[in-house]
């Protein structure tokens, strides 16, 4: 009886009120669950990628595809299970990896395999760093440590860097290349933040008289790291250690005349700069008019330009572009190569994914509630925020190109397990805020 009391009501829904109905249920339940949205979009989006490369479809590829998405999904149900923090962290960086991988997979397959081999790896230290993290107290106090540890990347990159892509920061081991660059800026948060805030690093040691020279100390050392990113010929890094270290003036009080003072200084840097180095000066020649060589020094910006343009709102399709004529698509220009097959509603995506990103690090950084930890998430937060914006203003012409990634999007080893080691810290300083973040 039940049962045709259910059917009779079902049949006196008008149209519109079943079309409506259409939308209540798809919206409901287990589908408003991201981590099954993201399951979803997965499904389709390696579906349609490996179905657009079918004439080299193996079976071997298909696992490859049926294990990251697994891995994902399995990922951000442990997440919720193991810490009370924000649980989107890793759902928005497995979506920002998804629409990545799906491009560098359509334009270089090979790339696009050796991609989800550097996402599963990034994900294990991901909860590696959490737990180390978790495991020890006292992180405030290893200053000297985070020194020492910054030194010794700069020092091992300028002994044994190779000539790469225009800069001399990528470091071979065992067959591996590696930026230790990378690793840097995460050991410069760490720095910045316990320098700041201990001051008995120096006491008890030869040094402690030093210790009312200690503003002006911070700013030598941060200095010499921007100076050896130039060295590198690593433009888009130095940008990124000023951007922190503005950051962590603003933050930590500093007289606003030392503010100043330290704009106006980067600002002559940058113009002595641009005479003394040429890559510099071509990269900002380039900028200005790209069309003065458009076969040569114009050609990937040019090119780049194009495949925005050709993307319009929906994308010309998966298969259906020419991404493959930009130089190195699938890593430092991997953006227009996304708008270009996949449109700017796709392009928009993932300016917004990054944008929440960032705010849901600001907020755990608000929410905090010690303040070397809250100083760590702004750090990792505006990390993330300034590598974005140096990409995508560069290829977008708004800004001159400097040689970042994206992360979690563009093709590479060194961002893409970097970026989950930031991720990682960023997870730790949530997890004691349950409660005060934003769903």
């Amino acid at each position: 009886m039940r049962i045709k009391s259910k059917a009779r009501k079902k049949q006196k829904l008008s149209l519109k009120e079943r079309f409506l109905s259409i939308g209540t249920n798809l919206t409901s339940g287990k589908l408003r669950d991201p981590a099954t949205l993201l399951l979803w979009f997965q499904i389709f989006a390696f579906g349609l990628v490996l179905a657009n490369d079918r004439e080299n479809f193996t079976l071997k590829k298909l696992l490859v595809f049926v294990a990251v998405i697994v891995v994902v999904y399995v990922a951000n149900k442990v997440v919720t299970k193991i810490t009370d923090g924000d649980n989107y962290l890793l759902l928005i960086a497995s979506m920002l990896f998804s629409i990545g991988v799906t491009m560098i997979y359509r334009i270089t397959p090979t790339e696009g395999i050796k991609q989800t081999i550097w996402f599963i790896g990034g994900l294990v230290l991901f909860f590696v760093v959490y737990f180390i993290l978790k495991s020890f107290r006292g992180w405030e106090n290893l200053t000297i440590l985070y020194l020492i540890g910054c030194f010794a990347m700069f020092i091992i990159t300028l002994l044994f860097a190779g000539y790469n892509k225009g800069a001399y920061n990528w470091v071979s081991i065992f067959g591996f290349s590696f930026q230790l660059s990378e690793i840097t800026k995460i050991l410069y948060v760490f720095f910045i933040a316990s320098y700041q805030l201990n001051d008995k690093f120096l006491r008890g040691t030869k040094l402690e008289k030093y210790l009312k020279y200690k503003d002006y100390l911070y700013m030598l050392i941060s200095y010499i790291f921007i100076g050896m990113f130039f060295l590198q010929r690593d433009l888009g890094s130095a940008v990124i250690f000023f951007s922190v270290y503005i950051v962590s003036l603003f933050v930590f009080d500093y007289d606003k005349k030392i503010i100043a003072g330290n704009i106006i200084l980067a600002l002559i840097g940058a113009v002595a700069a641009y005479f003394i180095f040429p890559h510099i000066q071509t990269r900002f020649e380039i900028w200005i008019d790209p069309w003065a060589d458009p076969g040569y020094k114009g050609y990937q910006i040019i090119q780049s330009l194009f495949a925005l343009s050709a993307g319009g709102f929906f994308g010309t399709g998966l298969g259906l572009g020419q991404p493959n004529l930009i130089p190195i698509a699938t890593s430092d220009f991997i953006f227009p190569a996304i708008v270009e097959e996949m449109g700017i509603f796709t392009g928009m995506g993932v300016l917004m994914l990054f944008m929440i990103l960032v705010y849901r690090g600001f907020k755990i950084s608000m929410e905090q509630q010690s303040n070397f930890f809250k100083f760590v998430a702004l750090g990792i937060s505006v990390l993330f925020a300034v590598q974005a914006i140096l990409m995508i203003g560069g290829v977008l012409k708004v800004i001159p190109m400097t040689g970042i990634t994206i992360p979690f999007v563009s093709y590479g080893g060194s961002s893409m397990v970097s970026s989950f080691m930031s991720l990682g810290v960023l997870q730790y300083c949530s997890s004691d805020i349950k409660g005060r973040m934003v769903d």
